[in-house]
């Protein structure tokens, strides 16, 4: 007698719980740190300035009770505020004072100079973004990774290496924001068209959500490029 190879009805069963309980981890669980992420940002913004603002409301309106978001509400304000002196000429002048003085005193001076640096980078109007993504050989000709082109590199870094020099972030998965900073001949840079986002999804994910696929893809053209791309006469 021949054992049936056919699913019995609880294996049919359990087999489709399985696939709906999996299915609602899939739909529930970005939900659910995604509210959770937001709301512990909301509460930790929120509580910068919530103790101070209900102080001045309860000592000026006799107000005894507080309400979510008027930390956030002050932050806001308080942030326009000075952005709005800090724009005017007297209050352009005073940051320019406070900046001297500043960076007079020995310790401190290193320390904020490092953090405004970084605050330009990040909030400046002319800051460098990473807009292109990049193939890179790393750590070996043979191997490409990811990586976040930045800008062209001129002055001393060019003229010691007698090359045209591009500047690369290389990222580390899954963190994005750690890496490396390289300089690459420019044309050792391959550059694709997938854009930065899907870039970081696909590193934070380690490979396994993988961008749309492009009709095209092109590389930063070179003199080098033209060159090896150009027939050579026989």
């Amino acid at each position: 007698m021949t054992a049936s190879l056919l699913p019995s009805p609880e294996h049919k069963i359990a087999a489709r719980l399985r696939a709906y309980f999996l299915t609602g981890l899939l739909v529930l669980v970005p939900i659910s740190l995604t509210v959770y992420i937001i709301f512990e940002l909301f509460k930790a913004i929120d509580g910068i300035l919530k103790d101070e603002i209900f102080v001045i409301l309860r000592r000026t309106f006799g107000v005894t009770f507080t309400f979510p978001g008027v930390g956030i509400i002050a932050l806001l304000l308080l942030i326009l505020g000075t952005g709005m002196a800090a724009r005017s000429y007297f209050g352009n002048k005073l940051v320019e004072f406070g900046n001297r003085a500043v960076t007079r005193i020995p310790i401190i001076r290193r320390i904020y100079g490092t953090v405004q640096q970084l605050s330009q980078a990040l909030f400046g109007e002319q800051h460098q973004s990473f807009k292109k993504t990049v193939l890179v050989p790393y750590p070996n000709p043979n191997t490409w990774r990811l990586g976040f082109y930045i800008r062209e590199i001129r002055g001393e870094i060019q003229e010691a290496l007698q090359r045209e020099i591009v500047c690369v972030f290389i990222p580390n998965p899954p963190n994005p924001t750690g890496g490396f900073l390289m300089f690459y001949p420019k044309s050792e840079v391959i550059e694709l068209e997938m854009p930065v986002e899907d870039a970081i999804h696909m590193l934070i994910s380690y490979g396994t959500v993988a961008p749309k696929a492009r009709t095209s893809k092109h590389m930063m053209l070179t003199r080098e490029h033209v060159e090896s791309l150009t027939p050579k006469p026989e």
